[in-house]
């Protein structure tokens, strides 16, 4: 009996460890608004962008992992870019984790719900940080998973 007792409270300890390493400990990311401008056609720096995903109804969403210098930069920054087609605002929650390829995790960010312009453009980004080596970036929108960049 005290040993199903003491698995139960492992186990309701562990779920709440989880439960709570979400996005409570994730730095928080910003969101910038670009308009009907592509964010990343106006960027001098090099974007690798996951596939686009399907959040909601008229909303698409993409992971990227951003390099300074048009890529041969230090600067290296994860984002989520999202595109609002409705005619109507909507609103979108992001995260993005960035990786060192073959390593493990920078860190990750959290912005948290946002409203986004109809016909628009809006972009989560993460801290920019230092790292010559190569990284890549994973992520979600309104809960929905997004894949993982190309490395960078």
């Amino acid at each position: 009996m005290r040993a199903k007792r003491t698995i139960a409270v492992i186990t309701a300890l562990l779920g709440l460890v989880l439960a709570t390493a979400g996005t409570a400990s994730a730095s928080p990311g910003s969101w910038v608004p670009y308009g009907n401008n592509n964010p990343i056609t106006g960027s001098s720096a090099k974007w690798v962008c996951g596939g686009s995903e399907v959040i909601a109804e008229n909303m698409l969403a993409q992971v990227c992992a951003i390099r300074s210098g048009n890529g041969t930069g230090t600067a290296v920054q994860g984002a989520v870019i999202i595109r609002n087609n409705r005619s109507s605002l909507a609103s979108a929650s992001a995260r993005v984790v960035m990786w060192e390829t073959g390593g493990g995790t920078y860190d990750y960010w959290y912005c948290s719900s946002s409203g986004i312009a109809a016909h628009s453009w809006s972009v989560c980004f993460g801290a920019s940080f230092g790292h010559a080596g190569k990284v890549y970036a994973t992520g979600d929108a309104k809960n929905v998973a997004l894949g993982y960049t190309g490395d960078i």
